[in-house]
């Protein structure tokens, strides 16, 4: 019982641990809550300043790379060790997330131009998965 609650998934070679997967969770949190603070900053704007939508956009695309970028940087710092994979991970599953999203309450996939768009925020993540376990100084000890 022990195995199953320490490895929960197994591909390629590659093992991904309750810490890892608590990592990526930290990272998906992160993005989804500072996601909710500007979405309601951004509303505001738009709702008692002459801001268009329209005006927005490339503030808004250059926001979410940056978004996915902290959050692989929050999971490669919590797990330490990995950070590509934590980083990828992270990405992966807030692409996986939205998607479902879309799917379920538009009833639509994704577009060519949104395919683009998450292929490059799973670039950021995972770069931000790097760049966090090389800031966390500490590298956990392997048994």
């Amino acid at each position: 019982m022990h195995v199953l609650q320490s490895v929960i998934f197994f591909a390629g070679g590659w093992t991904v641990s309750m810490k890892m997967m608590r990592s990526v969770f930290y990272g998906l949190l992160t993005i989804y809550l500072i996601a909710a603070l500007f979405s309601l900053i951004f509303s505001l704007l738009l709702s008692f300043t002459s801001l268009h939508e329209s005006s927005l956009e490339g503030v808004v695309t250059a926001f979410s790379f940056l978004l996915l970028f902290i959050g692989g940087f929050v999971a490669g710092g919590k797990g330490k060790e990995k950070g590509w994979i934590l980083g990828a991970l992270t990405g992966v599953f807030y692409a996986v997330i939205n998607f479902m999203f879309q799917f379920l309450g538009r009833d639509s996939g994704f577009t060519l131009e949104q395919t683009a768009y998450y292929t490059f925020f799973l670039l950021a993540a995972t770069a931000g998965g790097v760049f966090g376990v090389n800031a966390s100084g500490k590298r956990s000890k392997k048994a």
